[in-house]
């Protein structure tokens, strides 16, 4: 997906740094798509004791992480890259399974959405020791994504979590 051809960046950004950059970012963009096309998908799908709760906890959720989709793809044309936010470049992108559920219970999309979030948040982690070395400016941009993502999925766990801490299996 990354655009080797870059003809602009940031001042004071070399062209190499930039197209590693615009790489990190992609991936990130591919997965933050990913997952506000997943959080509506359980909004709609989702039945059982304490739906209208997680019903109303997922829209702020698709909200934010859109943003989050729109502030990278600005990152990535600012860097001299084409953001790609088509179906196609989203399947092309992915390196994970598709997210299973249909219409389900409340704890079963809860924690099939935990481990989205594991994979999401993780992966936003090793974006940011990598672009520590990089672009300082899409460092902190993606640091403060997953602050926010780390407290959507505190959100999730609230629900599936026990009052000793354990996660539900």
């Amino acid at each position: 997906m990354s655009n080797t051809n870059i003809k602009f960046t940031a001042p004071g950004m070399d062209n190499d740094a930039a197209a590693k950059t615009i790489e990190v970012l992609e991936q990130r963009l591919v997965a933050l798509l990913d997952l506000q096309l997943t959080l509506k998908h359980i909004h709609w799908n989702v039945v059982g004791p304490n739906f209208i709760g997680v019903h109303e906890m997922l829209d702020p959720q698709v909200d934010a992480v859109r943003d989050m989709t729109d502030t990278i793809a600005e990152r990535i044309a600012t860097l001299g890259g084409v953001p790609k936010g088509t179906p196609k470049a989203i399947v092309e992108g992915r390196s994970w399974e598709d997210y299973k559920i249909g219409k389900g219970l409340v704890l079963d999309h809860l924690k099939a959405l935990d481990a989205v979030y594991d994979g999401v948040n993780g992966d936003h982690r090793k974006a940011i020791d990598t672009l520590g070395e990089l672009d300082a400016v899409s460092e902190d941009m993606v640091t403060g994504q997953l602050a926010d993502l780390e407290q959507f999925q505190w959100f999730v766990r609230a629900h599936i979590e026990s009052g000793s801490g354990e996660l539900q299996q």
